[in-house]
């Protein structure tokens, strides 16, 4: 018999589901039907035995990836909602971060959200001369969703829950954003349902290297990659890379050629906005240098 399903982890040939009535099964995977990603839908037969077998992948609304080292597309997760971008004062957001992040994220067609934390360390992000924090307000104005959240005090993560809240969402950042802290916060239960995870294959689950969806108290999924730190785009398309700058959107196909890169090109209508104060000069230095490292 053939049951929809859920994958919560994937690894290797095999991974663990929840089924329609909230129970986890161990689930082996067929080589003729495909390797399922974490936030995969799935069916299942449940009549081989203790654990079920993949009959079949329902198709994706989107996946989330990363380039790998041959920078290359590397899916991690499926079905997504939204991408927590998690950044913080401390350590530092390297050099067109953000965009990065942002143009990959629109690129597979997500929401992204902007989220800094350790936002007690800021001070007044508008002062300071840190990249991205100086420019929270911009990436408002442009309408992200900026929220701050600190896991040592005030304001904590009350902002960042209604935005959770009935939504499939991942949380990725650099290194010593806090990430970890964040999600012990969200999840209070952590250790109940990484431990009933591991109980399902006998086995631990080493939460430091794999991806692992888990359940919202009060509705929602959360994502936890912990390989997404620094991060890096594939190749892409001059065009997919444009269109993560939002900004850019409205001014497609006015350029006086169809191949206009944004770069050096004469009547082009991103650098005649930019010299009109209707984009930002940051924000177009940047999408330079992202088009630079993507050629």
């Amino acid at each position: 018999m053939d049951l929809d399903a859920l994958v919560l982890v994937s690894y290797g040939n095999r991974g663990i589901i929840e089924l329609p009535d909230g129970t986890q099964a161990d689930c082996i995977y067929r080589r003729s039907i495909g390797r399922p990603f974490c936030g995969d839908r799935v069916r299942v037969d449940l009549s081989a035995g203790q654990a079920a077998h993949l009959t079949g992948i329902r198709k994706r609304s989107n996946e989330f990836a990363r380039a790998n080292a041959r920078l290359r597309k590397q899916v991690i997760a499926a079905n997504l909602d939204q991408v927590i971008i998690v950044i913080a004062p401390e350590p530092q957001p390297s050099t067109d971060l953000l965009e990065r992040y942002l143009v990959a994220i629109h690129s597979l067609g997500i929401r992204p959200v902007i989220v800094l934390n350790k936002c007690e360390l800021a001070g007044d992000p508008q002062a300071s001369t840190k990249k991205p924090l100086h420019h929270l307000d911009h990436y408002r104005d442009l309408g992200y969703e900026v929220l701050l959240t600190s896991c040592k005090g005030e304001p904590g993560i009350e902002a960042l829950m209604p935005v959770l809240h009935n939504q499939t969402s991942i949380l990725v950042g650099q290194s010593g954003v806090g990430k970890s802290s964040m999600i012990n916060e969200i999840l209070p239960d952590l250790d109940l349902q990484t431990g009933a995870l591991s109980r399902v294959t006998g086995k631990g689950i080493h939460t430091t290297t794999t991806t692992i969806m888990y359940t919202l108290h009060g509705g929602g999924r959360l994502i936890d990659s912990p390989g997404v730190w620094e991060y890096g785009l594939w190749e892409m398309e001059q065009c997919e890379l444009a269109h993560g700058f939002i900004e850019f959107r409205p001014l497609a196909g006015h350029c006086k050629f169809n191949d206009c890169v944004h770069a050096a090109e004469p009547g082009c209508a991103v650098q005649a906005a930019v010299e009109q104060g209707q984009i930002l000069e940051w924000r177009y230095q940047s999408y330079l240098r992202l088009l630079d490292q993507n050629r």
